[in-house]
């Protein structure tokens, strides 16, 4: 038997386009998993010459499911170019449509993305596997799912303007207080959203006594972690101080401040993908792998803050063999659950503040430095926007680092161990094809803007002699 090649193309139900390749041995074993990213849109040059001032709508262009973590990591970025304190009715006002970016984010991926394959099963028929089939299968399911995004999205809007690309944040604040006439309707979108992730919650977790097999090879391996904590240990998502343990627990850098990032990892490249490849400095690219997002989040916290999101974490690591850090990637899922819980607690007691409907919403002033940093926990994982600027606050350089790049390594690292785990080179099955795409949605990459393939679709796979001609080739429906 000679060596082979096989190509999932595309990859399905993530946010943009990537293929995954895997190279076969003579008698069929994996010997190499790579993920290959094909987007490339290049933001950073096309903002170069561009006013500072512009940035955050430009940059919320970057994607359309998380433009409001774009906007905010652009404007906090503004905000240090020009050297002042926004308003405090501004800060919690952009933690507020933060907030509610992670719930509708993290509603997507869950409910649309990954509820499929959670529900219907990994192998089930391809035909089914998707939204539609859940709607089909599971209608209330399907109805949560639906209206806890709309949640989100709504409060988006109301704050915003629009749910999608809203143009609010600005360098200095936002650019509109919240009306005092809407906020009755935003707070009485709240407990029903709280039922919906209760409830899903503890479905969730009867469904995943099922799913033993995936949790021990979809992403289960020793890694460090990173994300944003509040300096008193809780979980942020929108301000804080850096925090990276090793897989043992161990906390490397206990609070670092985010504008120093490039003193905490570097950014590697390939030929043969165009997201980078991020990896913690002071160990190298080989032991330097950290994983991002929400169970990274959860696992480098001492406690949520909130109290039923401390209770369900509580729950989370109790239930884990090892406890915390929770190493098993697969757990993402759940993670997000609870991150979606902790939010529509902090938007809660956010819209009871006193003061949330203030009119001081925004702090003037002019370039006052000719660099700035901005950070934020995007959905996906921590988010950089780092920009110089001259004398007039044109762009000369930016540099973004998106969440999902952190996660290139150990993506690529799981898929290597989905294959052997699951894959026997003899045959290649539509069912192994899906948990090796699976292997990337559990990290929920944002790719480019978003684009899913529903419904019926194709993957095309190739065949491929050591020479390089194509043996055999053929489409999965």
């Amino acid at each position: 038997m000679e060596k082979k090649t096989v190509t999932i193309d595309p990859v399905t139900r993530i946010e943009g386009h990537g293929k995954i390749t895997l190279q076969l041995d003579e008698k069929g074993h994996v010997t190499r998993a790579r993920f290959h990213v094909t987007d490339f849109r290049g933001f950073e040059k096309l903002c170069e010459q561009r006013p500072f001032w512009e940035m955050p709508d430009i940059t919320s262009r970057i994607c359309g499911i998380c433009p409001v973590s774009h906007m905010l990591a652009s404007a906090k970025a503004g905000d240090a170019i020009l050297g002042v304190h926004i308003p405090p009715t501004a800060h919690k006002l952009r933690r507020l449509i933060h907030w509610a970016q992670l719930v509708q984010s993290h509603a997507l991926s869950f409910f649309h993305l990954s509820a499929p394959d959670l529900l219907l099963g990994m192998e089930s028929d391809p035909q089914e596997r998707n939204i539609l089939g859940l709607v089909s299968r599971y209608p209330e399911v399907a109805k949560d799912g639906i209206r806890l995004r709309q949640v989100g999205q709504e409060i988006i809007r109301v704050l915003g303007g629009k749910s999608v690309h809203p143009s609010w944040a600005v360098p200095g604040g936002v650019r509109a207080p919240l009306e005092p006439g809407k906020l009755e309707s935003l707070q009485a979108l709240i407990p029903q959203a709280i039922d919906i992730t209760e409830r899903t919650l503890e479905l969730y977790r009867e469904k995943i006594e099922g799913f033993s097999g995936e949790i021990e090879h979809y992403g289960d391996f020793s890694s460090l972690y990173m994300g944003l904590v509040s300096p008193g240990g809780e979980l942020e998502h929108y301000d804080g101080v850096l925090r990276v343990m090793d897989g043992g627990g161990k906390i490397l850098e206990k609070g670092a401040p985010p504008e120093n990032y490039r003193d905490i990892f570097s950014e590697g490249v390939e030929s043969w993908s165009f997201l980078k490849f991020p990896y913690y400095k002071p160990l190298g690219p080989q032991e330097g792998l950290y994983r991002v997002g929400p169970l990274a989040r959860l696992n480098v916290c001492d406690r949520a803050g909130t109290p039923r999101a401390d209770r369900v974490l509580e729950e989370f690591r109790r239930w884990q063999k090892n406890g915390r850090p929770v190493s098993g990637s697969f757990h993402m899922h759940e993670a997000r659950l609870i991150e979606i819980l902790f939010c529509l607690e902090k938007i809660s007691e956010t819209l009871s503040d006193a003061h949330i409907t203030g009119t001081h919403v925004r702090s003037h002033a002019g370039v006052n430095a000719r660099a700035g940093v901005g950070v934020i926990e995007a959905p996906r994982g921590t988010l950089f926007h780092d920009y110089h600027v001259d004398d007039e606050g044109l762009v000369q350089e930016v540099n973004l680092v998106v969440a999902s790049g952190h996660n290139n390594l150990a993506m690529n690292r799981t898929i290597l161990q989905i294959a052997r785990a699951f894959g026997n080179g003899s045959e290649i099955t539509e069912g192994f094809l899906n948990r090796m795409e699976h292997g990337i949605r559990i990290y929920d990459p944002c790719l480019s803007c978003s684009t899913h393939v529903v419904g019926r679709h194709a993957s095309r796979v190739e065949l491929l002699g050591p020479s390089g001609g194509l043996l055999r080739s053929f489409e999965i429906l």
